[in-house]
C-alpha cells in the first residue's frame, strides 16, 4: 500500500536504476511518466467512450464508460489506485474495451471532488499529491467499497454494450486490489472474475480483511504482487492461497519479480513495462475463461 516507505523504496529504486543523485531524480521525473505509451492492442475494436455518473446512496460517481462501438460485452469495473481516475486509467480502461469489453473505470473519490482529484504528471512522490489524496482516501472504507460495487455493477447491468449473460470481471490498482475482492463478496452471482495489481492491505488482523471474505465470493482471481510489497510482507500470499484453496476458487497469485509497488500505470515513476505486460497477458487470460 502507498505509504512513506513506499515513497523512499520508489526513490530508492529509479535512482539507482538510472545512477542518480537524489537531486537529479526529483528534476528528471517530475512530470515525465506521462510521456509513457502503452503498446498497441492487436486487432483492436473501434471503442466508444463518454462520461457518466453512476447513482449509489452517497450521490453520483462521475466514471469513464468505453466500450467496443459494436455488439455487447462482458462488463468489467477499474478501481483506480490512490491517485484515483485520471488521463493514465482512462487510457488502460479504453485498451481494455478495444479487447472486447464494456469498462466502467471508476472515480472513487466522487464524494469529495469529482476525477481528476490530482494535476497531471502529478506523483504520489510529491509532499502536496499525498496530502490531497490521502484523506480522500482515509475516508473510504469497506462499507463503501460495498455500496460502490453494487452501484457500479447495476449501471453495467443497464446499459446496452453489456452481456448480462455474461459475467462480470474487476481489477483493482493499489488501493483498489481489496475493492475487487468486496465486490466479488458482495455480489458474486454476477462478480465472476477479479485481479488486484500490486493491491495493499489484502490480508490485516481486522474483522473486515479482504482475505476473510473468499468463501463468500465464487469468482477467479489474479493476484500480481509487487517485490518489494512481498519483501515487506511475505506472510500474505500464503493466507491468500490458503484462503482460496479452502474455498475450492482458483486464484493465480504470483510475486513479479523486480517490480516495485506501482508498477503497472504507465504514468507511475515506477512504471516497469516489461512486468505490466506481463499481468496485462495474465489478465486477458483470467477473463477470457472466467467470463465465457
Amino acid at each position: 500500500m502507498c505509504d512513506e516507505d513506499t515513497v523512499e523504496e520508489s526513490e530508492r529504486y529509479i535512482a539507482q536504476q538510472a545512477g542518480l543523485t537524489r537531486r537529479e531524480f526529483n528534476k528528471l521525473t517530475a512530470g515525465a511518466a506521462l510521456t509513457m505509451m502503452l503498446p498497441p492492442v492487436a486487432n483492436a475494436m473501434d471503442v466508444a467512450e463518454a462520461d457518466v455518473m453512476v447513482p449509489t446512496p452517497d450521490g453520483e460517481a462521475d466514471c469513464y464508460f468505453v466500450h467496443p462501438a459494436e455488439g455487447k460485452h462482458p462488463g468489467v469495473i477499474i478501481w483506480p489506485d490512490i491517485l484515483g481516475l485520471r488521463p493514465a486509467f482512462r487510457t488502460m480502461g479504453k485498451r481494455l474495451a478495444q479487447s472486447g469489453y464494456s469498462v466502467l473505470v471508476v472515480n472513487p473519490y466522487y464524494r469529495n471532488a469529482a476525477a481528476p482529484v490530482i494535476e497531471e504528471g502529478a506523483s504520489f512522490q510529491d509532499e502536496s499529491t499525498r496530502n490531497t489524496v490521502m484523506p480522500m482516501y482515509r475516508s473510504l472504507s469497506s462499507e463503501t467499497a460495498t455500496t460502490d460495487a453494487k452501484s457500479l455493477v447495476s449501471y453495467l447491468d443497464e446499459q446496452l454494450p453489456v452481456d448480462r449473460e455474461r459475467k462480470i470481471g474487476t481489477t483493482g490498482y493499489c488501493m483498489g486490489g481489496p475493492f475487487t475482492m468486496y465486490a466479488a463478496a458482495a455480489i458474486p452471482t454476477r462478480i465472476g472474475a477479479g485481479a488486484s495489481f500490486h493491491g495493499g492491505r489484502l490480508v490485516t488482523d481486522k474483522a473486515d480483511s479482504p482475505h476473510l471474505l473468499v468463501p463468500k465470493m465464487k469468482a477467479q482471481f489474479l493476484f500480481a504482487i509487487a517485490d518489494n510489497d512481498d519483501q515487506r510482507d511475505p506472510e500474505s500470499k500464503n493466507v491468500l492461497r490458503k484462503s482460496y484453496d479452502e474455498a475450492g476458487l482458483a486464484a493465480e497469485i504470483e510475486v513479479y519479480e523486480g517490480a516495485m509497488h506501482g508498477w503497472c500505470p504507465p504514468d507511475s515513476r515506477v512504471y516497469h513495462e516489461k512486468q505490466a505486460e506481463r499481468a496485462w497477458s495474465r489478465l486477458l487470460r483470467l477473463f477470457e475463461t472466467a467470463l465465457a
